[in-house]
């Protein structure tokens, strides 16, 4: 299959099959991280944070039930193999969260938004595309590489369920089903997730998204000859790879990445017109537009320092349990809970 369709091309449909779930969640699901804190700290209704808990458990379960079928080795993820940098999880995670609250949305949401037709998550894309991409090779790099060296993890500990495989002599896999099972039935404690059975579908939709990207790059990862990196979805630095692409693209080949943004613009696109919901929207107040361009600006900058953004690092690399994912999560939340009472309070200011 490799042979007839290319490695570069066959990672693209992978990316594209994952995104067109994450872009129908969004849309039909309503599966949104800043959405999720917003309706947990000011609405009092903690069903979407139970549906990011559901998907996190089921990722883990699929994830680690693939490792036990030889099918996926979670310490090819660059979330394993890389050293981990608490410091930079706090920093990166919390400047993400911030501009999230600020920008309106992550990038995945962005993403999502703009395949319902809100020109307004283009200009977030574009500034968060382009100063991830500074931030991870261009003017930025340097700076970043000097305050969080990267480097490879030569640890055998390199997450929960190796750390504890490696204290406790018990499988890898094992633990990690046993871990992924707990947190399904955790998110599952809440009777608003177990009597809705549209939030348990669409949250099982992300988690497959996660899954079949973990078992599709680790297969071209086995077979090819490329050596392409195991990855997962995230939307930081692939958004600036998709606008490189469009530049460049005679002298690019696709990739994973790409697959996975424009997947999540076609699912979104599918799921808006299904619900009547797609029309073109744009920015009417400049304050606003100067708050979402500062926050792209920032999330772009704080993913590439935490390795990932609310799906890269509350996703990808929770299904694989690794160290960071709990930490840059929990300042993702702060940061944004923290954005969102300064937008609150002073709305609240203005209009009194």
């Amino acid at each position: 299959m490799l042979e007839a369709w290319g490695e570069a091309n066959f990672a693209a449909v992978v990316g594209l099959t994952g995104g067109v779930l994450l872009g129908l969640a969004a849309r039909l699901g309503r599966f949104c991280t800043l959405g999720a804190i917003e309706d947990y700290l000011y609405g009092g209704n903690d069903l979407r944070m139970r549906m990011w808990g559901f998907a996190i458990g089921l990722a883990v379960v699929g994830s680690f039930s693939l490792m036990a079928f030889g099918l996926f080795d979670p310490a090819e993820s660059f979330y394993l193999s890389q050293r981990w940098m608490p410091l930079a999880s706090i920093i990166g995670g919390g400047l993400f969260g911030y501009g999230m609250a600020m920008a309106g949305n992550c990038g995945y949401g962005a993403l999502a938004r703009l395949g319902g037709g809100d020109l307004r998550s283009f200009v977030i894309v574009l500034v968060m595309g382009i100063s991830a991409y500074a931030t991870l090779s261009g003017p930025l790099a340097w700076l970043r590489v000097a305050v969080f060296p990267v480097e490879n993890n030569m640890q055998t500990s390199a997450g929960v369920a190796h750390a504890l495989g490696g204290v406790t002599g018990m499988s890898v896999s094992a633990i990690g089903i046993m871990i992924g099972l707990l947190i399904m039935g955790f998110a599952l404690a809440g009777g608003g997730l177990r009597h809705s059975k549209s939030a348990i579908f669409w949250s099982a939709a992300v988690a497959l998204s996660v899954i079949t990207a973990w078992a599709g790059m680790q297969y071209v990862h086995d077979t090819g000859f490329e050596d392409m990196a195991v990855v997962s979805h995230t939307f930081s630095a692939p958004i600036g790879e998709v606008i490189m692409y469009g530049m460049t693209a005679s002298g690019q080949t696709l990739s994973f990445g790409i697959g996975s943004v424009a997947g999540v613009l076609l699912g979104a696109f599918i799921g808006s017109l299904f619900k009547g919901h797609f029309r073109w929207e744009a920015c009417e107040d400049p304050r606003e537009l100067r708050r979402q361009i500062l926050g792209a600006a920032l999330m772009g900058v704080g993913a590439v320092i935490a390795v990932g953004c609310s799906i890269g690092q509350g996703l990808s690399a929770f299904s694989v349990l690794a160290f960071s994912a709990p930490v840059t999560f929990a300042a993702i939340f702060a940061g944004a809970a923290l954005g969102l009472r300064q937008l609150i309070e002073g709305f609240a200011a203005t209009s009194s």
